[in-house]
């Protein structure tokens, strides 16, 4: 046999939509794009905050920016981010404690948080909504 041909030929790049990623890196992906999304939204957060807290005129404009449909929608979707990333930091720190970081285990509580993450996340928007 030559050299070539005992070799495995790597691929030239890596396209993220064909490889089938494990449910711990989607999980873990997710995490950062919760984190990301509460990053980049805390300004909107501080400028309802500062409205909440103004004159009775700013309140007003309060009440009519959260009660937007979209608002409402942007509102669940920081809360799904808060839960998943608040739950998947629960599983990070236990994975630091050793706890939970054999295969079946670990890809049990990644599922767990997806899925707990979605529940509460349903459960919370209706009444947000």
């Amino acid at each position: 046999m030559t050299e070539t041909a005992t070799k495995k030929e790597r691929p030239k790049h890596l396209d993220l939509r064909v490889i089938r990623q494990p449910i711990p890196a989607i999980a873990s992906i997710l995490h950062r794009i919760g984190g990301m999304g509460m990053f980049l939204l805390l300004p909107f957060l501080l400028y309802l905050l500062q409205l909440s807290l103004g004159s009775a005129e700013d309140f007003e404009a309060f009440k009519a920016v959260a009660g937007h449909p979209l608002a409402k929608l942007v509102f669940i979707g920081l809360l799904w981010a808060f839960l998943h990333h608040f739950l998947m930091g629960i599983r990070i720190l236990f994975l630091d404690l050793n706890i939970a970081t054999d295969l079946k285990p670990a890809r049990a509580t990644a599922k767990a948080v997806v899925a707990l993450s979605l529940v509460l996340t349903v459960l919370l928007g209706a009444l947000l909504w």
